[in-house]
């Protein structure tokens, strides 16, 4: 077992992806060598497993986004399912160069260790967002199911200002009020960060060039807060798993004002950095956000065939 365990390491070590700009526009569509390598990869670390079966999986499922849309609240929903297991923290293996470059032995090594049963889950809402993402997921596996929340896209954008803002106020760091980010020369800036991010359709087109819309399930955030339990269930049967989560996994705390867990008799709720008030908008510039949102939706209500309860 021990020389085993150490073949399963050299690999590891010696296991680099193609550079993040290959030599030839497009090499990166569909591998097969980085395909069979991921695949090599799983059966040496399945070689050499731990006593009891387990080992890290590569992921089958990522949650790639959207920023601020609950991706957190859905990693933590479908891990009350016992065939999931979940990394901890969000990977940035494919966004991030540093990362990216160490190859998928690195990429494994962050993966927690499951049972062969298991679906491993890794979330990194800036997937969504980054234009190199999908060519490279799809790299190491084209058949891997993706799950993408969304929320009303100008709830989104409020949501993104507060976490900011409060990141900058636990630093005692002054930070500009959300009408000096949204408003230029008197008009809806834009260029405004947190604005391209809810253009859900530019996003969505880029993983559309890769993956079918069969391989993406998009779970509504704004419902998946309302009444998680229907949404939670879609996820389920996307992803193959038995029906194991059930309505009584879930209470509501009127404190928080959201839904928190139970699970085996634990009760749990998400970090209070989560469902934070958002910032008093006049109403005027409110609906200018409403109206800027107005046609981008409608193009992503197109391209993926569905209609959501957005303003």
């Amino acid at each position: 077992m021990a020389a085993l365990l150490l073949g399963a390491v050299m690999l590891v070590a010696q296991l680099q992806l193609v550079p993040s700009r290959p030599a030839v526009p497009g090499a990166e569509l569909g591998q097969p060598e980085l395909v069979r390598k991921a695949a090599t990869l799983q059966d040496e670390i399945r070689e050499g497993a731990a006593p009891n079966g387990s080992a890290q999986q590569l992921p089958q499922t990522i949650i790639i986004g959207v920023r601020k849309g609950g991706t957190r609240a859905l990693l933590e929903m479908l891990s009350l399912h016992p065939d999931v297991a979940a990394a901890e923290n969000e990977v940035h293996f494919f966004d991030w160069e540093e990362h990216y470059s160490q190859g998928l032995g690195w990429y494994l090594s962050q993966m927690p260790f499951s049972s062969p049963h298991q679906l491993t889950v890794e979330k990194t809402p800036a997937y969504f967002t980054s234009p190199k993402v999908p060519e490279r997921v799809h790299s190491m596996n084209p058949s891997i199911r993706l799950l993408l929340i969304l929320r009303d896209p100008s709830e989104r954008v409020l949501s993104d200002y507060t976490q900011v803002f409060y990141n900058h106020m636990q630093k005692h760091k002054p930070y500009p009020s959300i009408e000096e980010f949204l408003v230029r020369d008197g008009r809806l800036n834009v260029d405004y960060k947190a604005l391209n991010r809810s253009l859900y359709h530019v996003h969505m087109q880029n993983w559309l060039r890769f993956f079918s819309l069969r391989r993406i399930h998009i779970v509504d955030g704004d419902r998946l807060i309302r009444d998680p339990f229907p949404e939670i269930q879609k996820v389920e049967r996307f992803l193959r798993l038995s029906p194991q989560i059930n309505a009584s996994n879930f209470y509501f705390n009127k404190t928080k004002g959201f839904y928190c867990l139970r699970d085996s008799g634990r009760d749990r709720c998400l970090h209070e950095s989560k469902g934070r008030a958002h910032p008093q908008v006049d109403p005027k510039l409110l609906n200018k956000l409403h109206e800027y949102f107005h046609e981008p939706n409608k193009k992503f209500f197109e391209l993926v065939g569905r209609t959501f309860d957005w303003h």
